[in-house]
This record gives C-alpha cells, structure tokens and sequence, in this order.
C-alpha cells in the first residue's frame, strides 16, 4: 500500500481553488487518533466452537485466489445499475465451480443471483453486490464485496455439508448504486424467510458496523405558459422562476436542518430559449437523514417548499417522489456487530460502527434490508483514512494488495458471524431482541411513515 497522502494541492488541475484546505489532513489524524483511543469491540457469547472457525479460516486461505481472480475480473468489467449480466454470471460461474447451482435472474430481476446450501433454519443471508459507477468504474469497491460473500459462502457450504445446523443463502443484489436492488427482492420475498442478513463494504476505517443515511429522490416540473421574453413578457408565467424559488427556499432551509441531513440537487431543465418565457423546467433533489423519523420530518418541509414555489408564481407543480426506491438509514445490531469484531481481532483494529460520525455518511439500501431482518454492515479498510469512496483514487484500491487482503478478511468475519449465529441459541435471541428494541420488522411503506398509527 502507498504511503498516507498529505495535504492535497490548493486548486485542482483546472486552477478551481478547493475549499478548506488541509481538511483531509486534519480529519485523518482525528481518526487515527479516534481509532487508537477507542476500546476494542467485546462480545459475551460462546459463538460456534473453536474448531468450526478454524476449519472456516483454512477453507477462506484455499479459496483466497480464486476469490481475487474473481474480483480483479469484476473491477475490469465494471457494469452500471441493472446492466451487471457479466458480474452476477462470474458469480454463478465462481459458486458452480464448488458444485453448487446459482440461479441467475432470482427474484425475478435479471441480475439478481441466488445460491442455497443447508436445510432448515436457522436461515443465514451473506449478500453480494457487484454494480460499478459511471466513468470511474468499481470506485466503491463492490468487486470485493462480491468476492468476499461469496468466499465467507463457499467456506460455510463446506461446513454445512458435514453440519446441519441451518441453510445460507448467497443473495447476489444488483443496482446498489441509486437503483434499489435489494428494495426489489425484497418485494419479491427475498428475505421473508432470512433470519439474519450480512455483507461487508470496503472503505477507509474497520468498522464492526455500517452507518447510512436514508435518501429520498424527488423530482418536480413546473408548468406555466410560453411568451415572447421581450414583446410580451407579461403573458408568460415563468416556469424557471418557479425553479429558482425552490432551489432557493431549499438553499434558506439548509441553515435550520440537523448537522447530519443533507438536501441537494440540480436543474435539468432551465427552458429553451432566453427570449422565451419557459413554459416548463425542472430539478431534482435527494433528502437524506439519519433517522427514520428525521428523514419524514425533512420529506414534509421539502415537499412544502417546492408547492410554495408553485404557489408564489402562478406555476403548476409537478412533484414525483421516490421514482427509485428510497433508502432507510442502517439499523445496527450491535450483539452480531460484536462477533464480527471479535473474529478479527487478532488481524485488524475493528471499530463500533459509531466511530464513523454520521455527518459523513452515504446510503445504502442495505438500510432497507436492516429494518426487515436483524442485519450488520461492517467496513472493512482497504485505503487510508484520506481516500474516500467513490473517487478514482479508490477504485484504484479496490484492484490492490490491500483489497486482496480485504477479501480475505472480510471474509473470515462473515463466515465466522454466520457460523457464530447457527450454532449459538443466545446470541440468535440477543440478535432478535435488539432488532424487536429498535422497532422490529418494518415494511418500507411503514419506514417511510413512522408516525402513521395502527388502526
């Protein structure tokens, strides 16, 4: 791995001055230092028995190479939303080469991919993801997520051929980049009969656990009508100034939101012509919030400016919220998050997944995954502190020794944990009733509205 970078240059290649410099550098002593000051992860249950982690250990170690084979074929074939037919067919292939049938196109989505070994329950879900970013390819790395749940899998269909102690199943999740895959199979049933869902994402920090914000899309068009700009101007109503309106009372709320909530957006449509009073335009904004509640409290304050916008300059106002299924915050699971960081103690300094501030969260829709089934989301470190996801510089990473070690790693905590949860009665109780304590089973319809009651 390459040295920690320092202060990055005043401006960029273009001469555009960056803001706040020497940031980077400050925010990756802070948390190096948060990572040296913070007491290690514990956990007080038995788990499975020290020979069955051994055995998962070994068979990681055999299939390490061909893992990296995998992911390195991934991160050359980088496949956008929905369109990943190369990936989930590499990851049919990879599980088929240990004799165990994927069904590609499970769910009924087309690059969804679905493999089970075990019988019975418990029943374990170790998910995949394999979609890449436009113009900068696996930049968040989910060619070693991919690669390490399907190497935690092939080392627990090992165990389970010789112990009958539930199922797994390998659930392969398309489109996590914007397009709400795991939302799809979760309509379809996917998880219904999951008792604990686990995947871990490459990033900066070893986090026993994920924090995310949820994130709501809203698009709206105004609608007026056409006029000569100069001629007639007072004919016209002006769909851009209904734009700008909103773009500006969004800009006015920013000052009174939770240091954590994010609103931001475009304008994809303006109008046609200066000299042409536009007759309609268009934005689209993302709402994102760290709590369920939150989250529907700015959804309101948002929806009511862009109507006022409307209001204010005689528009007609076109609002379509959630075209791509929302995202709901990460629901931690912290008796599942302990073992995790237990089985990697002796490799890597695994961290709560607090250790992470949530104003420098992103989403994820295994969010919506966690509010359905007990569920973790750890993070495990392939890059330094100062090199974010979805950067160029990352998607780099995400090809490198570190990420081939990721992999590895990852891999033991997941299969360890799933081991843990299938042989271990109090930890599967534990797991369940912290999930009942931060609300239990919610439907998305239910997660968006959390303050709707129950009749």
């Amino acid at each position: 791995m390459r040295e920690i970078a320092g202060t990055p240059p005043a401006t960029d290649a273009g001469g555009v001055r960056r803001p706040y410099p020497g940031l980077a550098e400050r925010r990756r002593r802070e948390l190096l230092e948060r990572q040296s000051a913070t007491p290690p992860v514990t956990s007080s249950h038995a788990g499975a028995p020290a020979p069955v982690h051994r055995r998962l250990r070994e068979r990681v170690a055999t299939l390490h190479e061909a893992l990296c084979a995998f992911s390195l074929d991934l991160h050359a074939h980088p496949e956008l939303a929905y369109e990943e037919h190369h990936a989930a067919a590499a990851l049919a292939d990879l599980v088929g080469r240990y004799g165990i049938d994927a069904d590609v196109g499970a769910y009924g989505v087309p690059t969804a991919v679905r493999a089970v070994v075990g019988t019975g329950s418990p029943r374990v879900a170790v998910v995949a993801e394999y979609d890449a970013l436009p113009g900068i390819g696996h930049a968040c790395g989910h060619n070693v997520i991919a690669a390490s749940s399907a190497g935690a899998f092939l080392a627990l269909a090992e165990l389970l051929a010789d112990a009958p102690v539930g199922a797994v199943e390998l659930v392969g999740t398309p489109a996590e980049e914007g397009g709400g895959g795991k939302q799809r199979i979760l309509d379809a049933g996917g998880f219904d009969e999951i008792d604990f869902a686990i995947m871990v994402h490459p990033g900066n920090l070893d986090l026993a656990g994920g924090r995310s914000l949820g994130v709501r899309q809203v698009a709206v068009t105004y609608h007026g009508l056409a006029a000569h700009a100069s001629t007639a101007p007072h004919l016209g109503v002006n769909a851009l100034d209904a734009v700008v309106a909103a773009y500006n009372g969004i800009a006015q709320l920013r000052q009174h939101i939770l240091p954590s909530d994010r609103v931001h957006g475009i304008i994809t449509d303006g109008g046609q012509a200066p000299n042409i009073v536009p007759a309609k335009a268009s934005a689209v904004f993302y709402v994102r919030s760290a709590e369920l509640d939150t989250l529907a409290e700015l959804h309101t304050r948002v929806d009511a400016i862009l109507r006022a916008a409307a209001l204010s300059t005689g528009t007609r106002a076109e609002i379509t919220w959630d075209a791509a299924a929302p995202y709901l915050p990460l629901r931690p699971n912290e008796p599942l998050e302990a073992r995790y960081a237990h089985h990697l103690a002796d490799r890597r300094r695994v961290l709560p997944g607090s250790a992470r501030p949530v104003e420098t969260a992103a989403s994820t829709d295994m969010g919506n995954v966690s509010v359905y089934v007990p569920a973790i989301h750890p993070s495990v470190a392939i890059a330094p502190p100062d090199v974010a996801n979805h950067t160029p510089e990352f998607a780099a990473y995400a090809a490198s020794e570190s990420a081939a070690t990721g992999i590895r790693d990852a891999a033991i905590g997941i299969a360890s944990t799933v081991a843990d949860f299938l042989y271990d009665e109090r930890l599967r109780a534990d797991a369940r009733a912290d999930f009942e304590a931060r609300g239990g089973r919610l439907t998305l319809a239910d997660a968006l509205n959390p303050h709707k009651e129950t009749p």
